[in-house]
């Protein structure tokens, strides 16, 4: 771990943190932009999708972190608009919100 990146955090944080200190210091992800990430999203989600069929328990884990790394990378993008900002932080709320009320049977 570097030292922007605390190992006592929970793995969900360092790897949102990682994504930031990537933003910051990679010269193309700081010119990259949600439209431009959308050909990699695709891309990501077909290698999920073929190890969802065909792969291994192992394909499985590292297509779902490759899919979870765009769903990080559209937030700190996100998050550095200037009108309309939202973070991974407001991601997960909007998430969680969503579930809780879609499973009445669950959280009532």
């Amino acid at each position: 771990m570097t030292d922007d990146v605390p190992g006592d955090t929970d793995p969900l944080r360092a790897a949102a943190e990682t994504m930031r200190a990537v933003r910051d210091r990679c010269v193309w992800s700081q010119q990259i932009d949600h439209r431009a990430l959308v050909p990699y999203l695709v891309e990501e989600s077909a290698e999920l999708i073929d190890a969802v069929e065909a792969g291994t328990r192992d394909d499985l884990r590292e297509e779902l972190g490759d899919l979870l790394w765009q769903v990080l990378f559209h937030a700190e993008i996100a998050s550095r608009d200037e009108t309309e900002p939202f973070d991974i932080d407001d991601v997960a709320r909007g998430l969680t919100e969503k579930m809780v009320r879609r499973h009445p049977h669950v959280f009532a």
